[in-house]
């Protein structure tokens, strides 16, 4: 059985290296094929230190220049950064009464994953539950200074997410901004920016809300969707950067975790467009009634054949085909089950005349069928299909009609988009299904070494911490399965089909051996004669054979010690046999191995 236990350690230890020698080949193929998918995708990643052998990470609260920013919160000031925002006591007006007050709890804590007890965040409580806050800008941002527009903050869904948006608004200058109480889902933005997924949609938000500079009308322009699925910060409950530039020449730039996931122009890339097209159809035109938009017409001078028949048959009954020998033409194929009984609680008026159920007809199973016969069908020769004349050009054709163009009216050309609402204060007007959702180092400012340098003190270092403290085998499975720990169970289960063969092959063998073993042993208990094992050298069994006679005889010497004794005289005689014999002295043994006499070695 000890043979057994240290095969089995044996094959578990190799069922766990194939295991994770197969998972970290299959992963690393799959890396290959995502890289391989992303070659076309320009990506600007920020070089990240190499961490020193033994360094200690250390988070301090990044200090805020005001001058900097137009706005920054750490969150890490709990007392400041509570006074600094406003939970919304407003109600949605389009929603039933008793879920449309905005009731979502707001809470200042530390993450759940906690890594320094310093470091605090905005954590979404609730789920359900409509949820808004805001906060004044330090200095609102006005769009002709000229400068780029920097928003970043952290999101960690601590809880994942299946539903729900974890975005921000940038909320416009105005009155409707001016009490932030009233904060609700009409409040007027400029730009609406962050993740959202409700199942298998997944979205990367970037909305600007764009005046018509002729009558003053607002349009919402949503960015094109990025190439990248980004499911992944919605399932590794990890804290995530996200970082939106828009720059005076009307380019932008979404980061995530400082990698570039879209960029493109607001003039080119949002829908609808900017701009409206110059000219449009003109709603006052019709299509003429003689307007001949058909390429080609039946053949007037074409005639139908004589003998072309249209209402010939596809099939038709073969006439040569003869009733089968003992064809029961009088048994119907169905009759009623003659064993069937009504039901005791049928009740005619209710469930009308009762009838047995039809079961097959058990005179028709040696005969070649029952029923009345009909002949089979046949493909019919004469059958052409309706006739049509063939298809010529037609010489009337005057093209597709389109209505003509006009001038559009509301045609305006706004080449700087970019000079947008100013913005006065940020907000979080959200709903989710999922809780524990953690904003962190929000910060909208118009440098963006000053939003990098603000990340390198922040998220930067939070992540070096948690991936150098989180190198654990489970850790890496999981972020390898895309934490889909479903798939690798299966996949584990396929792996372990070939090491249960191999395990219950060593135990057969353990088992065969085992009971040869208790075999042996129990002959050797009785006293039957057993043969000699073949396999052991003929010295050792001579030597085995010898101690144990050895000690056969001392304990005999032990026991009667008056028997071994012998006399003087004895002696004497012996010694004098001895000088008197030609041949040397030998034991009385036999050479087989059947029986053996050996003498004593005296004490």
């Amino acid at each position: 059985m000890q043979k057994f236990a240290c095969r089995g350690q044996t094959a578990l230890a190799l069922l766990i290296a194939c295991c994770l020698v197969l998972g970290t080949t299959t992963v690393a193929g799959a890396d290959a094929e995502i890289d391989d998918f992303d070659d076309g995708i320009v990506e600007d990643v920020q070089e990240e230190s190499a961490d020193v052998a033994g360094e200690e990470l250390v988070y301090e609260s990044p200090v805020i220049e005001p001058r900097k920013f137009h706005f920054a919160d750490h969150f890490d000031d709990v007392e400041a950064s509570r006074k600094q925002w406003v939970h919304s006591q407003a109600k949605k007006d389009d929603i039933a009464e008793e879920i449309a007050k905005y009731d979502g709890i707001w809470n200042w804590e530390s993450p759940q994953r906690i890594v320094w007890p310093k470091d605090k965040g905005l954590v979404l409580k609730s789920k359900a539950k409509h949820a808004a806050i805001s906060s004044r800008l330090i200095k609102q941002f006005d769009f002709k200074s000229k400068k780029p527009l920097v928003v970043q903050y952290e999101v960690t869904m601590q809880e994942g997410q299946e539903c729900g948006g974890s975005y921000i608004k940038l909320l416009s200058a105005g009155k409707e901004t001016d009490d932030l109480t009233t904060f609700n889902d009409k409040t007027p933005y400029t730009i609406m920016f962050g993740p959202d997924k409700c199942g298998n949609d997944v979205k990367m938000h970037f909305i600007f809300r764009h005046v018509n500079p002729i009558n003053g009308t607002i349009t919402e322009k949503h960015c094109n969707k990025p190439k990248n699925r980004l499911e992944e910060p919605f399932k590794d409950k990890l804290p995530h950067l996200y970082q939106l530039v828009v720059r005076p020449d009307n380019s932008f730039e979404i980061r995530l975790d400082h990698k570039i996931i879209n960029e493109g122009s607001l003039l080119t890339d949002f829908k609808p467009a900017v701009n409206p097209p110059a000219e449009i159809d003109d709603p006052a035109d019709q299509k003429p009634a003689d307007w001949d938009e058909r390429e080609k017409i039946p053949d007037p001078s074409s005639q139908k054949p004589d003998d072309w028949n249209d209402d010939a048959l596809p099939q038709i009954p073969d006439v040569t085909a003869v009733m089968p020998d003992g064809w029961l033409e009088d048994e119907p194929d169905m009759i009623a089950d003659p064993t069937a009984e009504k039901p005791e609680d049928w009740d005619t008026e209710i469930d009308g005349e009762w009838e047995a159920p039809l079961v097959d007809n058990p005179a028709c199973e040696k005969a070649p069928g029952c029923g009345k016969w009909q002949a089979p069908h046949i493909p019919n020769p004469e059958y052409k299909g309706k006739w049509r004349a063939p298809m010529i050009e037609n010489p009337n054709y005057q093209g597709k009609w389109a209505p003509r163009k006009i001038a559009n009216p509301d045609f305006f050309e706004d080449l700087m988009p970019f000079q947008m609402t100013p913005i006065s204060a940020v907000g979080l007007e959200l709903w989710s299904m999922s809780n524990e959702i953690l904003f962190d180092n929000l910060i909208i400012t118009d440098d963006v070494d000053v939003a990098r340098d603000f990340a390198a003190n922040s998220f930067d270092i939070k992540r070096r911490y948690i991936d150098k403290e989180s190198k654990t085998l489970w850790h890496r499975m999981m972020r390898h399965m895309n934490y889909k720990p479903g798939w690798w169970a299966l996949y584990f289960l396929y792996l372990l089909i070939p090491a249960s063969c191999y395990v219950f092959y060593l135990y057969r063998r353990a088992k065969e051996d085992s009971a040869a073993s208790a075999a042996a042993a129990q002959a050797k208990k009785t006293d039957e004669p057993q043969p000699d094992d073949e396999n052991e050298p003929a010295g050792e069994e001579d030597e085995s054979e010898e101690d144990s006679s050895a000690q056969v005889a001392g304990e005999s010497s032990s026991s009667s010690p008056k028997k071994n004794k012998k006399s003087d005289l004895d002696n004497k005689e012996q010694a004098k046999q001895e000088e008197n014999s030609d041949e040397p002295t030998q034991t009385e043994e036999s050479t087989t191995k059947s029986t053996r006499k050996r003498t004593v070695r005296k004490d």
